[in-house]
């Protein structure tokens, strides 16, 4: 659970990095996994040979996965995974009789990665706005944000069907046939604090998509590989996607490694079509990193780590609430399993956020970094520009004690910073 500098100092890991390091650090199986493919075979580019790891770890995810999956494309990260399944989006619709298929849909407060067409999908505008002239065109609706957007007396599953109305009122505004897939995170998390949707979101989206043939691509780069407490997050969801996009959790930051998963429809249509998906990335199915990624893999199931992530979520959850649910300034407290968001507010009742000048993110990074400990604060939450929250997504061996630190220390830190504004004030 923690980092050591080159002064000595220690700091407990709270949010794995990013939300990568499920396993922790130093895992000696994962370690030794590396070691004992790269002496074996350290690379082999799949234009010519495949390797036994990429092939195991595929069969490893397909098993987990929906029976309508069949087939895995690794990559070397979150960008790459989502960038490849948008491309895969509209290869489909062109070998299926679709050639007028070519918008993408997406979220507001979205994030699905760097590279310029994930960075087009998603609905971040801090990120977006200095590339805007480079970005492809993407239709963004609002997010399933129930904190932000839920209206007074509204329930939570009418504000659900509400939102999640906008994707059909956009999909006719486009032409009812020009749409080739909608995008979002099961979980949002960056950009927005580990926002789960409300019940029944998912499903009114899965029928849009399917009323109008548009494919629906969950982008669980951050949230999947078990990070909510199950392994694919939209497993609580009661729903099946067209593409899954994986990363983070399924190297736990020992290899860079990502992955698309795609139904077998999907994979047929391409194979009775042209033959090849017309994409590739030079270290795609690389051995070491799949080594690797299967070794955390059996990792988290040989050691059920999935229980661990239920239990340590629900504690987390609660002793969260316990410190910081009655605090004058910390407007919701949010998630599940592992994965949780604390919204920083000015005002409690009105949901007034701090003025964005104020840094208070920051801030917060900074003093819980001074009392040792890493966690993933970001600004921007409600709009891009506006709000703050921190974020919380430490390893699947993480115990009460690794929680009980976390929370006080993140409690300490948030109340330093708060006090040290409101007494300059």
């Amino acid at each position: 659970m923690y980092l050591t500098d080159a002064k000595g100092k220690e700091y407990i890991d709270a949010s794995g990095g990013a939300a990568v390091s499920c396993l922790g650090h130093g895992d000696s199986d994962v370690i030794k996994a590396i070691q004992v493919q790269a002496a074996k075979l350290a690379f082999a580019h799949t234009g010519f040979l495949s390797s036994e790891p990429a092939e195991r770890l595929a069969d490893l995810l397909v098993e987990k996965a929906p029976a309508e999956f069949g087939k895995v494309f690794f990559a070397s990260g979150g960008s790459e995974a989502v960038e490849s399944a948008l491309k895969l989006a509209r290869q489909y619709h062109l070998e299926n009789g679709g050639p007028q298929r070519r918008h993408i849909i997406a979220r507001q407060q979205s994030f699905h990665g760097n590279t310029l067409g994930v960075l087009a999908a998603g609905g971040n505008q801090w990120r977006r706005k200095q590339f805007e002239p480079l970005l492809i065109e993407v239709s963004h609706i609002s997010p399933c944000f129930a904190y932000r957007g839920q209206q007074d007396g509204e329930s939570e599953e009418a504000y659900g069907q509400r939102v999640a109305g906008e994707l059909e009122t956009e999909i006719l505004r486009l032409g009812e046939d020009s749409v080739a897939a909608f995008v979002a995170e099961t979980v949002v998390g960056a950009t927005a604090g580990a926002v789960p949707p409300v019940p029944g979101y998912f499903k009114r989206i899965r029928e849009i998509c399917d009323t109008y043939g548009v494919l629906l691509i969950l982008d669980e780069v951050m949230c999947g590989m078990g990070r909510t407490g199950s392994f694919f997050a939209f497993e609580q969801e009661d729903i099946i996607p067209d593409m899954i996009t994986v990363a983070k959790g399924l190297g736990g930051g020992y290899q860079p490694i990502g992955a698309l998963l795609c139904t077998n429809k999907i994979y047929q249509t391409i194979y009775d079509g042209s033959g090849f998906f017309q994409h590739s990335h030079t270290y795609m199915g690389h051995p070491v990193a799949c080594a690797a990624a299967l070794a955390v893999m059996t990792a988290i199931f040989e050691r059920d780590l999935l229980s661990n992530v239920n239990k340590m979520g629900d504690y987390l959850a609660a002793q969260l609430n316990e410190a910081l649910g009655q605090h004058p300034h910390v407007g919701d407290i949010r998630g599940r399993g592992l994965f949780r968001g604390i919204e920083l507010v000015q005002d409690r009742e009105t949901k007034t956020p701090f003025d964005p000048a104020l840094k208070i993110n920051a801030k917060i990074k900074k003093a819980a970094f001074d009392n040792g400990m890493i966690c993933y604060p970001m600004g921007g939450t409600i709009d891009g520009v506006n709000g703050d929250h921190v974020l919380l997504a430490p390893p699947f061996i993480a115990s009460k004690a690794d929680i009980d630190t976390i929370v006080e220390k993140l409690s300490r830190s948030v109340d330093s910073v708060i006090n040290s504004i409101i007494s300059k004030e």
